[in-house]
């Protein structure tokens, strides 16, 4: 398939690197000349340099044959420029946008992109999609990493074993023989900052972070087992009134299971602005770094604090005053992947990385059939895939135990029909069946060879 990837930021180059592993036709355009090079020099793509919008920038880059355009430069106005030119002038079936200003995204304008008027058939909203990644680390307090798969059904989570762990020293395979009946797989390890696959026949060490494929009704369970208590969040303060607090402070409100939120903004007008629309929750005007403010917000009864500002050193550094101070959870948003090292020196409990979540947003819908969901882990580490199992699959009709899986991959769950199974070298794997497979990015290509699965578009 032939795809065209406007932006060559981390977002598109991390969808260019996806396709063209695929051995897609990708054409990378990007008016910085730096951006097209790093692209083209690391990856089997190739570049064009110019202004995504204009036409003969776009017919340079190969729009006249094209099955799909990705818009994902910074500027909202530029992506959905460049989707109407791609649909009125070079008829290209398949038009993505990522839009991150909220007055673009409010339902009452929905029809805005219908075909008649902007013809964008997926339109990704970043602040969207961070905002629903911090909710469900809020939902889920003892994880690190939290994702749903087969419509929920199943949840990958991201755990640190600690050394009063009854599990620790205990082979893999003795937890499966110890607790039989639950639906749980440890799909990954990270140790010494080294990710990898385990056997049946590797221990558990403190501060090992695990992934875990579990079943949604066996999670609290799973946490039990790994030493993890499952406790529902009363108060949080959101450090940043931007869209993504004000979206998470929107949803918190409109739950069930009301949280009592405090947001703290620097800015005036976005501290106005945010109290404005919301209508149980406090919003103090002030610096998330001053500790004053912070004791004015409660935050010795806080269970959780959310950094979430555009900045990721005030993030860091909010979140590790805040757990100096004794708050039981704290997460922060942060762009830069290289930041993450200090994850454990600062005591921080969970990362939010926006380039990550809207590579996953854009993966999952460009894919269609065999692949229905991607989640990547890390800084493009490893992937999390849901695929459904077809005919002409290899691994169609035959027993786990007679899979040639690589090496860096590992079967986390197998959905048949409304059933949901811990795979074992004796399942069965059938047509039909869906399955989440864990991979090392290395091995990526040998895992879609198994299932024979190709970018589709609807």
């Amino acid at each position: 398939m032939k795809v065209i990837i406007c932006g060559a930021g981390q977002v598109g180059w991390q969808i260019a690197r996806h396709l063209s592993s695929e051995k897609n036709d990708v054409t990378v355009v990007d008016n910085n000349p730096e951006l097209i090079a790093r692209a083209t020099d690391t990856l089997d793509v190739s570049g064009v340099t110019g202004f995504a919008s204009y036409p003969n920038v776009l017919e340079r880059a190969g729009a006249k044959d094209a099955d799909m355009i990705i818009a994902a430069t910074f500027s909202d106005e530029v992506n959905m420029v460049t989707c109407q030119v791609a649909h009125s002038v070079f008829s290209i079936p398949r038009k993505i946008a990522r839009l991150r200003a909220q007055p673009y995204l409010d339902v009452i304008y929905s029809d805005l992109f219908q075909r008649e008027h902007l013809p964008i058939d997926v339109v990704i909203s970043p602040e969207q999609e961070v905002a629903d990644d911090a909710l469900q680390q809020l939902a889920s307090p003892s994880t690190f990493d939290t994702e749903p798969f087969f419509n929920g059904g199943v949840h990958l989570i991201g755990i640190v074993i600690e050394e009063n762990c009854a599990v620790l020293n205990t082979p893999l395979r003795q937890l499966s023989e110890l607790f039989s009946t639950l639906r749980a797989m440890v799909v990954g390890i990270r140790r010494d900052e080294r990710l990898f696959v385990p056997s049946s026949g590797d221990e558990l060490f403190a501060n090992d972070q695990l992934y875990i494929c579990t079943h949604t009704e066996d999670l609290n369970r799973t946490l039990e087992i790994f030493g993890k208590k499952s406790k529902k969040q009363e108060r949080v303060i959101i450090v940043g009134g931007g869209n993504v607090g004000l979206r998470v402070a929107q949803t918190l409100e409109n739950q069930q299971h009301r949280l009592r939120a405090k947001i703290i903004e620097k800015n005036r007008a976005v501290a106005e602005h945010a109290a404005d629309l919301l209508e149980r929750t406090v919003v103090l005007h002030g610096d998330g770094l001053d500790m004053n403010l912070m004791e004015e917000a409660n935050l010795k009864n806080s269970d959780a604090l959310l950094a979430v500002t555009d900045d990721d050193k005030t993030n860091l550094l909010a979140c590790a005053r805040a757990k100096a101070a004794g708050c039981p959870m704290v997460v922060a948003l942060i762009n830069d992947p290289s930041l993450m090292s200090l994850k454990e020196t600062l005591g921080i409990d969970a990362f939010i990385n926006p380039r990550a979540t809207t590579v996953s947003s854009i993966l999952r819908h460009i894919r269609h059939g065999r692949v229905r969901a991607v989640y990547s882990i890390g800084d493009a580490e490893a992937e999390v895939i849901e695929a459904q199992v077809m005919s002409t699959s290899p691994i169609a009709g035959k027993r786990i135990r007679d899979i040639e899986f690589p090496s860096g991959t590992l079967i986390g769950a197998i959905r048949k029909g409304d059933q949901i199974l811990r795979p074992g070298g004796n399942t069965k794997i059938e047509e039909g069946d869906l399955v989440v497979v864990f991979s090392l990015s290395e091995f990526i290509p040998d895992v879609e060879r198994l299932f024979q699965v190709n970018i589709e578009f609807f």
